[in-house]
């Protein structure tokens, strides 16, 4: 039993640590954002739609009311990437991440909106913290500094990511977390090609190994062994462990593109990460 459980939590870091190169990968990959989305969604497809054949996931919609929060759920989905990156790129990877990791208190305010769960004035708390935590990691509050353009970004990153797992939970929750997956990047390709007429693409090439390490190992390996992985854990210990997801970005960003975190993201983030943790273990109470 023990070592079985020692197998589980490593299998969930080892996702975690996966899907944490999102942000070093989005950062230092030499493409304009839109691009880089729908080469992620194109090459996730193939990867996943190979994984579900070859496992014998069943990839039939079972109910017709089924097809509008997928298709919402991917539209929030294309949102949070598109932003993510945006961060990414106005910023840094630890600014761009910590601002994303605000998803889980965002979630707690928006969850009553969704269904019968009474909204807890904890959440007020909390949710000043959070706003604490941004205003240290924004070096100064003017439109003119990409921190700031870069925490707005993962702001809206956040939410549109906290929506579209209000609208999973809700609609749809019984299908395969691959199935899933396999619908909202095919969706997330066609919603995005009109914008490949308008960006420079000149450089797929180059950039082709880092687009698939993106789709393969963050994308289709991560999110996948995220998913088997959370069947052995509750939401609430699931979530305190990916909060070092980060940790992680910002330790691979040191060594790949010799990013060093400021003070104010040392401080900054602490609080983010505070809040995510405080309500991991409520929840689990």
């Amino acid at each position: 039993m023990q070592n079985s459980n020692f197998k589980n939590i490593s299998s969930l870091l080892l996702a975690t640590l996966f899907i944490s190169t999102s942000g070093v990968l989005g950062k230092y990959i030499a493409m304009p954002v839109e691009a880089i989305v729908w080469f992620r969604s194109v090459f996730a497809v193939i990867f996943i739609y190979a994984f579900c054949k070859f496992t014998k996931v069943d990839i039939k919609i079972k109910a017709k009311k089924d097809w509008i929060p997928f298709l919402l759920s991917a539209i929030f989905m294309a949102a949070h990437w598109l932003t993510y990156f945006y961060a990414l790129k106005l910023s840094n990877v630890a600014i761009g991440m910590l601002s994303l990791f605000t998803f889980p208190i965002i979630t707690a305010f928006l969850e009553p909106l969704f269904t019968k769960t009474k909204f807890d004035p904890i959440y007020i708390f909390l949710g000043l913290l959070v706003l604490i935590g941004l205003y240290i990691l924004a070096p100064e509050f003017t439109l003119e500094s990409n921190e700031l353009k870069g925490i707005l970004f993962g702001l809206a990153s956040a939410i549109c990511y906290s929506l579209r797992i209000l609208i999973l939970k809700q609609h749809v929750s019984n299908y395969n977390g691959s199935m899933l997956m396999l619908y909202q990047t095919a969706i997330i390709s066609v919603l995005v090609v009109p914008v490949l007429f308008f960006v420079d693409v000149s450089g797929f090439k180059s950039q082709l190994p880092y687009l698939v390490l993106l789709a393969l190992l963050t994308t289709a390996i991560g999110h996948t062994m995220m998913v088997k992985s959370l069947k052995h854990f509750s939401a609430s210990t699931a979530s305190i462990i990916s909060s070092v997801q980060p940790i992680f970005g910002i330790i691979i960003a040191f060594f790949v593109v010799n990013e060093i975190p400021s003070w104010n993201t040392f401080w900054g983030g602490s609080l983010i990460l505070l809040t995510v943790i405080i309500e991991s273990f409520r929840s689990k109470k």
